[in-house]
Formats: C-alpha cells, sequence, structure tokens
C-alpha cells in the first residue's frame, strides 16, 4: 500500500484524530509505533510486552501468517512520514472479554489494513488476516463492514478493492459477504481482484 499526500483529502478539520471502532465483539485499535517496535524487536517477552501495551492477551499464534516480516519497516517508515498513517494503514482486532468463553481480558486476533486512496481512481485497497484459532467465526467479516464506513467519513474514496487467492474460499467468501465482485487479475502474481464500487469514476 502507498500514499501519495495529493491522492486525497481529509474530509474534516479532525480526520487526523483516529481512535478506537468498536463493534459487537470487537475492539479495531491502531497501530503505533510503541507497538510496532515491540514485535520487531521479537523478544522472548514480545506477546508479554506487547499485552501490556494493548491491555490484551497476545496468544501463541501471533502474528498471524498475513503479517510479513518487511509489514514492520514499512509501517514505521510510513508513519514517519505521515503522522497521518498511525490508524489509518493498519489496525489490530482485540476480541472482547467474554466471561462465558472463559476470556477475561481482550484477546488481540488479527488486523485490517487500507491503503490510502490512489490518485485518479479513487481505489483503496483493503487487506486482513485473523490467527487460525479465531478463523472461521465471523471476526474478519465483522471487522470489514465496520471500517469500511468509518473510512469514508475520513476521505473521499470511489472504490475499495481487496487482493486475494483462488484457493483461498475462505477470504473470498469475506470479500463477498461485504459487498465485493471478482474484477479481473490481482496486481500480484496469481492473486485475483475484488472491488466494492461507491462512487463509478465519471466517463
Amino acid at each position: 500500500m502507498t500514499h501519495n499526500s495529493t491522492s486525497s483529502q481529509l474530509l474534516s478539520p479532525q480526520a487526523s484524530v483516529f481512535e478506537d471502532v468498536k463493534t459487537l465483539r470487537l475492539d479495531l485499535v491502531p497501530v503505533t509505533a510503541e507497538s510496532l517496535h515491540c514485535q520487531l524487536r521479537n523478544s522472548p517477552q514480545m506477546r508479554a510486552e506487547l499485552g501490556a501495551i494493548l491491555h490484551a492477551e497476545v496468544p501463541d499464534g501471533w502474528p498471524h501468517e498475513n503479517w510479513e516480516p518487511h509489514v514492520y519497516d514499512y509501517l514505521l517508515n510510513l508513519i514517519a512520514q505521515d503522522a497521518e498513517a498511525t490508524g489509518w494503514c493498519r489496525y489490530l482486532m482485540l476480541r472482547h472479554a467474554d466471561d462465558s468463553k472463559r476470556t477475561r481480558e481482550r484477546t488481540l486476533i488479527g488486523s485490517f489494513g487500507c491503503g490510502f486512496p490512489k490518485p485518479g481512481t479513487g481505489e483503496a485497497e483493503i487487506g486482513y488476516g485473523i490467527v487460525p484459532a479465531w478463523q472461521r467465526q465471523g471476526f474478519a467479516v465483522e471487522a470489514v463492514e465496520a471500517m469500511l464506513p468509518w473510512l469514508q467519513t475520513r476521505r473521499k474514496i470511489r472504490a475499495f478493492v481487496a487482493q486475494t487467492f483462488p484457493h483461498l474460499r475462505g477470504s473470498i467468501r469475506v470479500l463477498e459477504k461485504c459487498g465485493f465482485e471478482p474484477a479481473g487479475l490481482g496486481f500480484e502474481e496469481g492473486a485475483i481482484l475484488f472491488r466494492k464500487t461507491l462512487f463509478p469514476v465519471a466517463q
């Protein structure tokens, strides 16, 4: 995901202030430089340290498979260049405490990301990932459905796009449930593209 400062403008003077986004079962919390540095160190105490920052339990399965090593440096560089990148580009999914399921504190279960809208097309690319133990429980759909309307209040977006792979049926189903439609080949080799158009580009 790339950022071009001329690609779009904030919709309100307060749009650089990012807050948690809450759903029925999730707190979506902005990634910060502090939490990134903690994970980048990858010390034996990483999960405990990250848990203290997030006020949440960090499971053994963190980070999920889609959180690739280069992500840390990429996001830290982006935040250093543009303070608005804190919040906009990556959120962590925290499952609410639930006494009925014996989870007495929030649990880190996944992430959601979005790039800045591209100049010309106004398309913003999203991505998401869930740790295996929490997959197939509707959390990805819940996060996407909460974040897309929220993002639209911050910048002018004509469409959201997402890439996945043909064999990832669960990921495809998430996109279909959230109103995305097939849109040809993706930007990565072997990937397929899905798009959710909000405002068609004038011909």
